[in-house]
């Protein structure tokens, strides 16, 4: 008994000493982040992560407890394979996911989930650097090796000589391995562990995130269903209804467009990753978007306009659906759920416009297929559609030969028309075929030339555009996906990470050079569209607002991982769910509940879908 006991608690400190060296793993990767905490704020990740890791050794030595339950009955030589082979493997996934994890997180601003399942396809073969790959595969073969040879040298051999347990013994040893879990629920009440156990800064993200257990997380996202919940219910069903509807209350018409006119044609194109942290006019860096800059001399700017969510599949349900993305999973990974989505493509169909989408990429990556599908759109042109000679680059065709093909198509496309256009070069690893014009091999600065290059490929298409029969009666809106991480690397929940540009050009704006400050998201896209071709009612887009209405409550929200934030001229307010609490809250105080009106909202909405 005594032996085994010895065992068991070696392995257990094997574990413990396995994540506690993970986080400090993850501390390192991240050393920019790192370096602005002070000792405290990296201390207490390590200590309060200790309870995680206990919960998560916990799970891994269940199936090794069970084995010694069973070497009563069986040869000390079977479980010494057994419990090897067992300890192998779950060290191999480990590792797998905390390699998978350091690099994740960089990009992501959230500990590893199953998020990555989504995008596995593709993300993760065609977004890594070759170095940062390389670089990867060192951590986990050092870290699996050393393990490895840690427990096959030290630990292993003990087996070998575990004396002889009779079957009274046995059952004791099954009340050891049931007393484990104590440990993986790290609490005697009804609540579970939970990752906001190690939550303890007011402020930062990154310290709390830090000491999450990052199998732990992935693994505990696997078990969860496809439901959402709000931490708290803050308002009864008649009176979330009616706040909500006060808050989503438009009054009146302003048109930009000219609508003396036959039904205009609508180009919308989304570009990848563009933040506002780029875009001059916006406040951004100079030069990094010259054309840009100068089509919104001739254009109408929104300047407070955010994406409601941090990726691609997120921004396209957004705008093409009007509905907001929801934190730790994204509803276009549930067919089911989509089907029962509005889109605003439908609605043109029904009112006699051809429809179309094109991307230069796999459709088939996240969901898109699926969702495009159930979109309705007429004709999609994707990555297989073009010649396999301009498939150069490992996202897929770059943005200036989907831009050509794009064109073309316009040429000989019914009117009106409601074409899509998703560009992709300016996502990870930033590869285009251009002469680099921002020097640099740091990712910041392949990002800064990417969107140059996708920047150029978008004037040379508009000064095309122009000279088109077709563009007198077009209505044109430039926006993005989503923000960026970069130039300048703040927390996810930075409301300067969703800062996005929107633009609109073409021969059907009737006020080029306007200023809109109204603050707005994606999700507004669909009833200021419609309103402006005076396509009504158009109810079906609850979470939809015209952003060009006289009276409207101006306002913006956009969704991270584990919380919300909410903005508006007035008011700012950041919600973290972990936490249950405000991480930031600034200006008219009335405007706080108006973000956990809007999110519950859209809770109940999501779980009825």
């Amino acid at each position: 008994m005594r032996h085994r006991l010895r065992f068991f608690g070696l392995l257990a400190l094997y574990w413990m000493g396995f994540f506690t060296l993970a986080r400090i793993i993850f501390f390192v990767y991240q050393l920019p982040q790192t370096q602005s905490l002070s000792f405290y704020e990296v201390a207490m990740p390590l200590l309060l992560g200790l309870r995680m890791d206990a919960a998560m050794a916990g799970y891994w030595l269940l199936l090794p407890g069970l084995l010694l339950v069973a070497s009563a009955f069986t040869s000390t030589r079977f479980c010494y394979y057994a419990i090897g082979s067992t300890t192998t493997l779950l060290l191999l996934v480990s590792c797998m996911l905390v390699a998978g994890d350091i690099e994740l997180y960089k990009h992501w601003g959230f500990r590893i989930n199953t998020t990555p399942l989504m995008y596995l396809q593709r993300e993760a073969l065609s977004s890594v650097n070759p170095g940062v790959l390389i670089l990867l595969i060192a951590i986990f073969v050092i870290l699996f090796g050393s393990f490895c040879w840690l427990y096959w040298r030290r630990l292993a051999p003990q087996l070998l000589t575990l004396p002889a347990m009779g079957t009274k013994r046995a059952l004791t040893w099954l009340l050891i391995t049931a007393a484990l879990l104590l440990p993986i629920r790290s609490s005697i009440s009804v609540a579970p562990l939970n990752t906001g156990v190690v939550y303890f800064h007011k402020t930062k993200s990154f310290p709390n995130h830090a000491g999450i257990n990052p199998v732990w997380n992935f693994f505990k996202s696997v078990s969860k269903s496809n439901r959402i919940n709000y931490p708290a219910d803050f308002y009864q069903a008649l009176e979330l209804t009616s706040q909500f509807d006060s808050l989503m209350h438009t009054q009146g018409a302003t048109f930009l467009i000219d609508t003396t006119v036959a039904r205009p044609n609508v180009l919308l194109i989304i570009l990848e990753g563009f933040t506002s942290k780029i875009i001059e006019p916006l406040g951004g860096l100079t030069n990094i978007t010259p054309q840009f800059n100068a089509l919104a001399s001739e254009g109408i700017l929104f300047e407070n306009f955010y994406a409601s969510g941090d990726r691609t599949d997120k921004g396209l349900v957004s705008i093409l659906s009007a509905f907001p993305a929801q934190p730790r999973t994204s509803i276009i990974k549930f067919p089911e759920k989509t089907e029962h989505l509005p889109f605003i493509s439908n609605v043109f169909n029904q009112h006699g416009y051809t429809t179309s989408f094109v991307y230069g990429g796999d459709i088939g990556f996240a969901n898109m297929e699926s969702y495009v599908n159930l979109a309705g759109f007429s004709h999609i042109t994707e990555e297989g559609d073009f010649d396999e000679a301009l498939d150069d680059s490992k996202w897929g065709v770059a943005d200036h030969f989907v831009f050509d093909r794009m064109l073309t198509e316009l040429d000989t496309t019914t009117a009106p028309f409601f074409k899509v256009m998703l560009s992709l070069s300016s996502h990870e690893p930033f590869e285009v075929p251009m002469k680099t014009v921002i020097a640099g091999n740091d990712e910041g600065s392949l990002y800064l030339n990417a969107c140059y290059y996708t920047d150029k490929s978008l004037g040379e298409f508009i000064a095309q555009a122009k000279q088109k029969p077709w563009w007198h009666n077009t209505l044109v809106i430039i926006t993005a996906d989503h923000g960026h991480r970069f130039p300048d690397v703040q927390e996810l929940k930075d409301k300067s990470r969703f800062k996005i540009p929107m633009l609109w050009l073409g021969g059907a704006i009737t006020q080029p050079g306007s200023r809109i400050k109204t603050f707005a998201g994606q999700p507004d896209i669909a009833a200021t569209l419609l309103a402006q071709l005076k396509i009504e009612p158009h109810a079906e887009f609850k979470f939809s607002k015209n952003i060009l209405a006289p009276v409207v409550h101006p306002f913006a929200v956009y969704v991270f991982n584990n919380g919300y934030g909410y903005v508006s001229p007035t008011h700012e307010s950041i919600y973290d769910f972990e936490l249950k609490d405000y991480v930031h809250n600034t200006g008219n105080t009335t405007e706080l509940r108006n973000g956990t009106v809007y999110i519950q909202t859209l809770f109940n909405e999501y779980n009825l879908k």
